[in-house]
């Protein structure tokens, strides 16, 4: 395919097919210019960990633009850690009694293999309408967004009541490291965006805005091993207690079991409004039932049956590796499995390896939380009145009346870590994209640039509603 540059006329047209009858945003010349221009910057370095890890060139990039805008240099603090760093720019607001609204995201990406990709994942491409490379959509497109858009206000001469601050991680893909320092560092916020997190989905049929998703909470991420050792012995001499029969045992029983079905304000309000658009009529009848009693084992079957909705019932908690024994003639001495979970809101993992424990019902099999320090509980945050509000305000103008459905993630992201220090955090990209364009952590990723003007839109309007006028 050959490369079509985006120009303003193309960016219009296609934003004129997407929305429909709905009137485009107006036209942001500079910031438009730069979205494009700074993300193809920034997707061109190779940000991974480990050895030539270019995540602090990110930040430096980005420090060269904020300064280029109006941000003084003392307002700019970017904090090696490791091979990487993290950036936090500062906007004060005029009422330095307010908490500081945070802008979350992450400047590392996922390792890509070249040889992998039909395009250089960190040569930056722009075709058919689509930025192309590692980071287009996870997540330093979106950074660069909420950035110029940031910029952008700044440039209209908006004087935020509340403090702006811009906070951007350097290991969200790995360690997750410097996110707990900038959560710590910035647990006096009122409120974070992470613009990491939750997005729109365009209609597969039209190319048209079908529904946008903010999210409020997530699960906790947490793995176990389960180890039973013994004695062995040859294996001519077979004896009643074997490490892998034993470690089958405990593996079955698990794999069995359903955790109590859960609900919280965040996930019901979830059911009830995707029922709505789900063209299912038993499905969208079994996220109603269950919405109304969690209990109600008939709409439990129907979920549980369907992989995109059981993780969304409670915890849940699955064998993912196995190993054991050390000659094929010989009694095993040790078997290890690894149980991975996906915590529901408001459970410890002390708690959740306890119910395994007692679930699995053997008593030579030991179980230990091998997690490290990467995933951290968090409860979900609150339905605040003045985010939901603002939110819908800010989609509307961008991409017209469309449903807008709170979600809870099984996944991890740099919110857990604000919501474990008491901070509410909530996903809330502004971009928009098809099913079948959502190739993040995968190969040949990619983001339509429909979304530019319109995201600026959805920032400029979200900022002044919760920044203050």
């Amino acid at each position: 395919m050959r490369h079509i540059p985006l120009t303003a006329a193309s960016l219009a047209a296609a934003m004129l097919a997407a929305t429909g009858a709905q009137a485009a945003p107006k036209a942001y010349p500079e910031a438009e210019k730069q979205v494009l221009e700074i993300s193809k910057q920034a997707i061109a370095l190779r940000s991974v960990e480990g050895e030539g890890n270019k995540t602090g060139d990110v930040a430096e990039l980005f420090r060269k633009e904020l300064l280029a805008n109006g941000w003084n240099a003392g307002d700019i603090e970017i904090v090696p850690h490791k091979d990487t760093a993290y950036l936090i720019a500062t906007w004060p607001g005029s009422d330095p009694s307010l908490k500081p609204l945070v802008v979350s995201a992450h400047m590392d990406v996922v390792e890509a293999k070249p040889a992998d990709w039909e395009r250089d994942p960190f040569t930056p491409v722009v075709e058919n309408g689509y930025l192309y490379g590692r980071g287009a959509s996870d997540t330093k497109f979106e950074a660069v967004l909420a950035m110029e858009s940031m910029i952008e206000l700044r440039r209209q001469g908006f004087r935020p009541k509340r403090t702006l601050v811009i906070a951007y991680s350097g290991d969200e893909e790995t360690s997750m490291a410097t996110s707990k320092l900038i959560a710590e560092r910035l647990k006096n916020a009122d409120l974070v965006l992470n613009v990491d997190g939750a997005s729109g989905t365009l209609s597969e049929k039209t190319g048209k805005p079908s529904f946008w998703s903010w999210q409020g909470a997530e699960k906790t991420y947490v793995d176990y091993q389960i180890e039973v050792t013994n004695a062995g012995g040859h294996s001519s001499a077979p004896r009643t207690e074997n490490a892998i029969v034993q470690l089958s045992e405990a593996l079955e029983r698990i794999g069995h079991y359903h955790f109590q079905p859960e609900l919280n304000d965040i996930t019901r309000a979830y059911w009830v409004e995707a029922a709505k658009l789900e063209p299912d009529a038993a499905l969208a009848g079994a996220m109603r039932a269950f919405a109304a009693d969690p209990n109600d084992e008939a709409a439990l079957k129907v979920l549980r049956a369907n992989p995109s909705m059981v993780g969304r019932t409670g915890t849940t908690c699955v064998p993912t590796m196995i190993a054991g024994g050390h000659a094929q003639n010989a009694l095993p001495q040790r078997a290890t499995a690894n149980i991975n979970c996906r915590i529901f809101p408001g459970h410890t993992r002390e708690e959740i390896m306890a119910e395994l424990q007692k679930v699995a019902n053997v008593p030579a099999a030991k179980f230990s939380d091998v997690t490290g320090d990467a995933s951290t509980m968090s409860p979900a945050s609150p339905m605040r009145p003045d985010f939901v509000a603002a939110t819908r305000k800010a989609v509307t103008a961008a991409w017209g009346p469309i449903p807008i459905i709170p979600s809870q993630a099984s996944g991890a992201s740099d919110s857990m870590w604000y919501r474990a220090v008491g901070v509410p955090s909530y996903g809330a990209s502004a971009s928009m994209m098809k099913d079948s364009d959502e190739f993040a952590h995968g190969l040949n990723e990619r983001l339509p640039l429909l979304n530019v003007r319109p995201g600026i839109t959805y920032y400029l309007s979200l900022y002044r509603d919760l920044a203050g006028k």
